[in-house]
This record gives structure tokens, C-alpha cells and sequence, in this order.
């Protein structure tokens, strides 16, 4: 089934006056449910601007979305339903937190969904537990955490409103190797266990290789690859000239496969390797 179907979506930046860009032109696509996808592409690619689209808080200039088959446009004033499908977590999302307590922060979204207090409890405590924020960091101030846990805190928040579909843009941003790999397999298990659909945008090929089965690359606003990790990375050339790599020790299997050993083409992570 698919949960997002997007077809001939085009936006242009202040269309009309004279600044107007086009950032999106004329993008299809359609993800499954459940899945993991990842989205990559240069800087200025258009993925944010992409990304902003599935829960409606940018109108297409043309094209539609549509979300469990039901164009989020097709009446503006249900759109804020849609954010409640579409979980939308931005980069250094941390930077977001706000309240007196870690669980008023995570609170947030239950509450503003109408639910009742024992409902928000219970979606505080389940969305902590899966990542992993033991229940005595909810009675502190959010800004009293370390940085890893002000990350998590903040997909916490938007983890509590269950959504159908999870975006995280560039997630490990700014995280070091431990923290990076505990969020990544944090995603990982939310995805299968929740029976949800996860996009990860990322410019880390590795977290791409890591985690996505498939693959979603855009360059100059088009998307020009949608396809299984395996057969995205195994196009370098391709990548290549769109500014983009592969993972570091497909290259080095790569080039040691250059030198003759025997070695296989589609090697996408350490532990394959």
C-alpha cells in the first residue's frame, strides 16, 4: 500500500516577482508502508523543500500529495490532520525544546491532538522508552540534558504522536560515531517494530547504507534515481556526477576489486565487508 503518492509535484519560490526559482520540478514518486527510504542529494538538490511538502507545511505551485490516497490539499482547512500522519522531525531538532520538564516537551503534540491525560502519559513513557530515555531524565529540564539526549528527547516529541510516517532530516547531524550509531539503530527498530514508514534524509552515505532499503536520490529539483540501496550505491558513476559517493568501504572494496581480488560489487557496510 502506499502511504505517500506524490505525482508531478513543481515549486517555485516567489513565483511572479522577480526572484523566483524553481526549486521542485515535475516529482513522482510513491513509498510503501511499512518501509525505510532514504532521501539524498547534493545541497540545493531540493530535499528540504521536498520534505516540507508531505505534511503540508509547503503548497505545491502544481502536483499533488497524497497521503493514505487522500490529496492533503483537497480541503485546506483538514491540513493540520495531516501533520498528525506525517511526523516531520527537522535537523537539530533539539534546538526546538522548549518546556519547563523533558515530559511536558514530549507531551506537546499528544495533548494538542485531544487526547486524554492518561493517553498522553502512556505516549510520553512509550515514546522514551524507545529511545532510550530512562524515565528519571523526564522530570528535568530538557536543557539540562547532553546532547544526545536533547536529540532524542526531540524525536520523542514527535515519536509520541504515533505517526503513520516518520521524515528525519539529517538526524546525526553533528553527533559523534557513538551517538550517531545508537540513534540509527534506534530508527531502525522504531521502523520495524511500529510497522511505520521512516524517511531519512542524510547526506552520511554510510547511515544511508546502514539503515535504508531503498533510495530516493534528487539533483537540480528532479528525482533522478528511486531504487533499492544495492542498486542506487552500485551507480557511482552516476553518483559521481551528481557531487554524490558511496559509502567509503564500497569504494575501498572497489578499488581493491580494481586490483584483483575476488571480491563482491555490492558491499555497502563494514560488517559485509
Amino acid at each position: 500500500m502506499s502511504i505517500i503518492k506524490v505525482t508531478g509535484l513543481t515549486y517555485i519560490y516567489g513565483q511572479g516577482t522577480p526572484y523566483e526559482k524553481t526549486a521542485i520540478t515535475d516529482v513522482s514518486f510513491a513509498i510503501e508502508q511499512p518501509g525505510l527510504y532514504a532521501l539524498i542529494g547534493h545541497t540545493g538538490s531540493g530535499k528540504s523543500t521536498l520534505i516540507q511538502h508531505l505534511n503540508g507545511l509547503v503548497r505545491p505551485t502544481s502536483g499533488t500529495v497524497e497521503v493514505a490516497g487522500r490529496d492533503i490539499w483537497a480541503d485546506p482547512k483538514k491540513i493540520r490532520d495531516v501533520r498528525f500522519e506525517v511526523g516531520l522531525v527537522f535537523q537539530y531538532p533539539e534546538y526546538q525544546l522548549f518546556d519547563e520538564t523533558v515530559e511536558k516537551d514530549i507531551a506537546f503534540g499528544p495533548k494538542n491532538i485531544g487526547l486524554s491525560e492518561q493517553e498522553v502519559a502512556d505516549r510520553v513513557r512509550e515514546a522514551a522508552r524507545i529511545v532510550g530515555l530512562p524515565d528519571e531524565l523526564l522530570q528535568k529540564s530538557p536543557f539540562d540534558l547532553s546532547g544526545g539526549e536533547k536529540r532524542r528527547a526531540a524525536i520523542a516529541g514527535v515519536l509520541a504522536m504515533q505517526p503513520r510516517v516518520l521524515v528525519l532530516d539529517e538526524p546525526t547531524a553533528g553527533l559523534d560515531p557513538r551517538g550517531r550509531d545508537r540513534l540509527l539503530a534506534t530508527v531502525k527498530s522504531y521502523q520495524k517494530t511500529s510497522g511505520s514508514t521512516v524517511l531519512l534524509v542524510s547526506h552520511s552515505m554510510e547511515d544511508v547504507a546502514k539503515v535504508a532499503e531503498h533510495v530516493l536520490v534528487m539533483d537540480h529539483g528532479r528525482l533522478v534515481l528511486f531504487d533499492t540501496v544495492r542498486a542506487v550505491f552500485a551507480q557511482a558513476g552516476r553518483l559521481g556526477e551528481m557531487g554524490l559517493s558511496v559509502p567509503q568501504v564500497t569504494q575501498i572494496m572497489t578499488e581493491l576489486r580494481r586490483r584483483g581480488a575476488a571480491l563482491p560489487e555490492d558491499v555497502l557496510t563494514v560488517a559485509e565487508a
